[in-house]
């Protein structure tokens, strides 16, 4: 979601104003023409951020994809969504942060109209196939929980993963890839001066509605409709599980109490589960609800964190193009738009809240050794 900011005469978007160069060769500020002074050590403080969160990204979201390297277990249908995932904001931490961070800090786009378009089509695909392939991971959650008997039958069906993978990325590219390449020419005529780069479409309000209708507002209804059903499913089973173990012994006072086998099952006057509640198909159960809430909870973080990165920026693009860019501050909207960026690095952090086989695998990364003298246990995904 690549857009960009001298709308005003303000060069660096985070501050009316930028760095010159006096005749000594030393960094002084400057003051632009809304007549705000940026001092040069606030420029230092942001270029440190800024090469921060590319470097968390790419770290974050490498470490994911050597996992599904080095750790065999990982590699079954809901893991390879996460695969996906990472890869996208793998790529958005390599490419799409680094080009634009020297546009952000001098204001002038200096690598040509061409490689502006190969840019703008990047940012928006790979931000795209973002929020995509968190809807794709929601619903493969939601199936899990809500259609478990089917999901485990389906669960190492490797190509249907890979074609819904393949999925995400064209639809990404078609919601934004042809409007960013064929705008100019469908139009006529080009808005953007030679010295920026942002798209065509940046100040069309019905367009950039249109679209965000199916990258953000039905993407969250989707994850906060999954999210919803899984609890609602975890809820009445829970209720279920409890009833079964409380209500089942009537009589807590005898001896003893025949069941339909015709087994003699003993209770005492303390009150404990019944044989069925601790049998090992009550246990299965037990067990998938745990991993169920697990899942929930994960998933739940997963839903609010997308929520906070995105509706912020969402909004205000949609009211900036809709009055041509002068009821939205540009720092207001600028810190919008890394906060998308800023859902990047965070998703490789989530992993480990959902799944324990992803911190066996991290572990085996980054503490070989101490992995070496574990016996290798396979541990199933939350």
């Amino acid at each position: 979601m690549t857009k960009l900011y001298n709308d005003f005469g303000i060069k660096l978007t985070m501050g009316a104003h930028i760095l010159e160069s006096n005749s000594s060769g030393n960094l002084t500020p400057a003051v632009s023409e809304a007549g705000t002074v940026l001092p040069g050590y606030l420029v230092v403080i942001l270029s440190v951020l800024m090469v921060t969160l590319v470097v968390v990204v790419v770290a974050g979201n490498a470490l994911v994809i050597m996992a599904f390297i080095v750790d065999k277990t990982l590699r079954n249908q809901s893991n390879y969504f996460f695969l996906n995932l990472a890869i996208s904001d793998f790529l958005v931490g390599a490419f799409c942060i680094p080009v634009y961070i020297p546009y952000n800090l001098t204001g002038r786009w200096m690598l040509g109209k061409g490689l502006c378009k190969v840019w703008l089509v990047m940012d928006y695909l790979l931000c795209t196939a973002s929020v995509f392939n968190i809807v794709l991971i929601s619903y493969d959650r939601f199936l899990s929980v809500t259609r478990a008997v089917k999901y485990r039958a389906q669960r190492n069906m490797t190509r249907r993963a890979v074609f819904k993978m393949v999925a995400v990325w064209v639809l990404a590219f078609l919601l934004y890839g042809p409007a960013i390449i064929f705008w100019e020419t469908v139009v006529g005529q080009s808005v953007v001066p030679s010295h920026e780069c942002y798209a065509e479409f940046y100040f069309t309000w019905y367009f950039l509605l249109s679209a965000s209708t199916f990258e953000f507002f039905t993407p969250f209804v989707s994850v906060a409709f999954f999210n919803l059903s899984i609890y609602l499913n975890i809820h009445r089973r829970n209720k279920n599980s409890s009833t079964c173990c409380e209500d089942e012994p009537k009589n807590h006072n005898s001896k003893k109490q025949k069941d339909p086998t015709g087994w003699s099952v003993f209770f005492v006057k303390t009150r404990k589960p019944t044989a069925s509640c601790l049998g090992p198909g009550r246990r299965t159960q037990g067990s998938r609800l745990s991993r169920d809430k697990k899942i929930a909870k994960s998933l739940a973080i997963i839903v609010c964190i997308f929520g906070v990165c995105w509706a912020p920026y969402t909004l205000l693009m949609i009211i900036r193009a809709a009055c041509s860019g002068e009821c939205v501050p540009n720092y207001w909207y600028e810190i919008t738009f890394w906060l998308l960026w800023l859902n990047s690095a965070i998703n490789p952090f989530l992993y480990p809240l959902c799944h324990s086989s992803f911190r066996r695998a991290f572990s085996k990364i980054l503490c070989p050794k101490r992995q070496s003298v574990q016996p290798q246990i396979e541990i199933q995904s939350c």
